[in-house]
C-alpha cells in the first residue's frame, strides 16, 4: 500500500525536474542565438568600418577621386553612424528594440547592394552614408537585445566574445577587404553584407525577445545639433589641407562645429529628456570609458587608414599581401578578447584596458620609428604584435565597464553613446591624421609618403597614450562597490567600474 504514494512522489518529483530543465535548457538556447545573431550582426557593422581601407587604391583607380574623395568613402558611414547611434537606440528603446534591430539591419543590406553597384565616387559615398545610418540603428541594439538575454553572472564573457568578434571585425576590415578586392573586385566587399544580412532577418525575428526601454523619448533637437555639430567639424577638418585652413567654408565648417557640439551639451545638461544626460558623465567610469574608447578610435583609425595604403603604395605589396602582413595586429583580438574578458571578471576592467591602451600606443610610436620608404616586414613585426594585443585587452572589458557603469534602464543611452564615441573618435582619427599626412607628405614619392606618415603615427601613439591616462581615472572595482552600494536609490548612480 505504501508503493503508490511513493510512486506518485517519484512523478511528481521527475515532472518538476523536467518543468525546471525546460526553462533552463530555453534560456540556454536563447543565450547561444542572441550571442550568434547580436556577434555577426556587429561584425558587419564594425567591418565597414575599415573593410574600404585596403580597397582604396583600386577605389581610386576606377572611380577617381582625390584624397578628400577618399576620406569620405570612411567618413560618410563613420559619420553618419556616429551622429545616429543615440538617436537609433532611443528609437530602440521606444518602438521595441528587436523591431527597430530588423529595420536597421534591414536599410544596411540594402544600402550595402547599392554601395556594390555606385558607377561613381559620389554615389559610393551616398551609399555609404546611407549604410551608416541603418548601422546607427542595429549596432547599439546588438549590446542590449544581448545583455537582456544574458544573465548577470555570464556577461563577462558573453561580452568577451562579443567584443573580439567586434574586433576582429574592425582590425581585420583590411585584410577581408584586400582579399576580395584583389581577388574578386572591390565592389565585393559591399555584396558580402547582403547574404550575410539576407540570413539574419529571420533568425533575428524567429529568435530574438523583444523589450522596450522605459518612458523612452525622442530627441529631435540634441540629433539636429550633434549631427550638425559633428558634419560640420569633420567637414572642415578634411577639406582643410585642399581648399585652406583660412577658406570660408572650412572656417565656417569648423566654427559652426564647434558652437553646434557645445549647445549640445548645454541642451543635453537642460534638456528633460535628453539623447545624451550629460549627469551621466559625473560618473568617473562612464566619464573615463568614453574618453579612452574617443580617444582609441582617434588614435587606431586613422593610423590603419594611412597604414594600408603605405602597405601597397610605398611597400609595394598586393591587397592582400598587405592584409596578410597586418594580421599579427588584426589577428589578435580573436585570441586575447575572449581572456581580457574573463580577466575584467576577476580583476576590474580598468587594468585591463589601461594596459591595453599603453601597449597600443607604443605599438604605434614604434611604427612611426620604423616605417621607412623601405622598411622590411621584420623590423615591424614587433609593433604590430604589440599593437594587436593592446588592442585586443581593449575591447571586451571596455564594453563590461560602459554597460555596468550605470543603471540597467540607462544601458541602452549608455550603448548608443560609448558606440557613437567611438565612431566620432574614428571619423576624427581619420580626418586629423590626414591632415597632418597632407601637411607633411603626400602621395608624390615613397620618401613623400613616409614624411607625411611618421608624425601622423606620432601623433596617433600620443592620443591613444591619453586614452590610456583617461582608463586610469575611472574607479577602482572595491571602491566602485562601494559607490553602488551608498547611492543605489540615487537618481545618478556612481560608477561601477568592471
Amino acid at each position: 500500500m505504501s508503493k503508490q504514494p511513493e510512486q506518485q512522489t517519484d512523478k511528481q518529483t521527475d515532472k518538476q525536474t523536467e518543468q525546471q530543465a525546460e526553462p533552463t535548457t530555453a534560456r540556454r538556447g536563447q543565450v547561444v542565438w542572441a550571442l550568434v545573431i547580436t556577434s555577426v550582426a556587429g561584425f558587419m557593422a564594425s567591418l565597414d568600418n575599415l573593410v574600404v581601407t585596403t580597397a582604396l587604391p583600386s577605389i581610386r583607380k576606377d572611380l577617381g577621386g582625390a584624397l578628400d574623395d577618399l576620406e569620405w568613402t570612411v567618413s560618410a558611414y563613420t559619420l553618419t553612424f556616429a551622429v545616429l547611434l543615440m538617436f537609433g537606440a532611443a528609437l530602440g528603446d521606444r518602438f521595441g528594440r528587436r523591431r527597430l534591430f530588423l529595420a536597421g539591419l534591414t536599410v544596411f543590406t540594402g544600402a550595402s547592394a547599392a554601395a556594390a553597384m555606385a558607377p561613381g565616387i559620389d554615389s559610393l559615398i551616398m551609399a555609404r552614408a546611407v549604410q551608416g545610418a541603418g548601422a546607427a540603428v542595429m549596432m547599439p541594439l546588438t549590446m542590449t537585445l544581448l545583455t537582456a538575454a544574458v544573465p548577470a553572472a555570464k556577461r563577462g564573457m558573453a561580452y568577451g566574445i562579443w567584443g573580439a568578434v567586434n574586433g576582429l571585425a574592425v582590425a581585420s576590415g583590411p585584410l577581408i577587404g584586400g582579399s576580395l578586392t584583389e581577388h574578386v573586385s572591390w565592389h565585393w566587399i559591399f555584396w558580402l553584407n547582403v547574404p550575410l544580412g539576407l540570413a539574419l532577418l529571420p533568425l533575428a525575428r524567429l529568435r530574438l525577445a523583444e523589450s522596450y526601454g522605459a518612458g523612452a523619448r525622442l530627441d529631435i533637437p540634441g540629433t539636429l545639433l550633434a549631427s550638425g555639430g559633428l558634419f560640420g567639424l569633420v567637414y572642415g577638418l578634411v577639406r582643410g589641407p585642399a581648399d585652406g585652413w583660412t577658406s570660408s567654408l572650412v572656417l565656417t565648417g569648423l566654427i559652426a562645429g564647434v558652437a553646434l557640439l557645445a549647445a549640445f551639451v548645454v541642451h543635453g545638461s537642460r534638456a528633460k529628456n535628453p539623447m545624451l544626460p550629460m549627469r551621466l558623465f559625473r560618473s568617473r567610469a562612464f566619464a573615463g570609458i568614453n574618453a579612452a574608447s574617443l580617444l582609441m578610435f582617434l588614435g587606431m583609425f586613422g593610423s590603419i587608414f594611412l597604414l594600408s595604403q603605405y602597405m601597397q603604395g610605398v611597400l609595394g605589396y598586393s591587397p592582400t599581401q598587405a592584409g596578410l602582413r597586418m594580421l599579427p595586429w588584426t589577428g589578435m583580438p580573436m585570441l586575447v578578447a575572449p581572456i581580457a574578458g574573463i580577466l575584467s571578471d576577476r580583476i576590474g576592467g580598468r587594468p585591463v584596458v589601461a594596459t591595453g591602451l599603453f601597449l597600443q600606443a607604443v605599438g604605434l610610436g614604434y611604427l612611426a620609428y620604423v616605417d621607412t620608404a623601405g622598411a622590411s616586414y621584420a623590423a615591424q613585426l614587433p609593433a604590430l604584435i604589440i599593437s594587436g594585443i593592446g588592442m585586443a585587452l581593449y575591447f571586451a572589458p571596455a564594453a563590461n565597464l560602459v554597460m555596468s557603469s550605470v543603471r540597467p534602464q540607462e544601458q541602452g543611452i549608455a550603448s548608443g553613446a560609448n558606440n557613437a564615441l567611438r565612431e566620432v573618435g574614428g571619423a576624427l582619427g581619420i580626418a586629423i591624421m590626414s591632415s597632418i599626412f597632407s601637411a607633411q607628405g603626400g602621395y608624390e614619392s615613397a620618401q613623400s609618403f613616409v614624411d607625411g606618415l611618421r608624425p601622423a603615427l606620432v601623433t596617433g601613439s600620443g592620443v591613444v597614450a591619453l586614452a590610456a591616462l583617461a582608463a586610469l581615472v575611472i574607479p577602482a572595482r572595491r571602491r566602485a562597490a562601494r559607490l553602488v552600494a551608498t547611492n543605489e536609490q540615487a537618481p545618478v548612480l556612481e560608477a561601477v567600474a568592471g
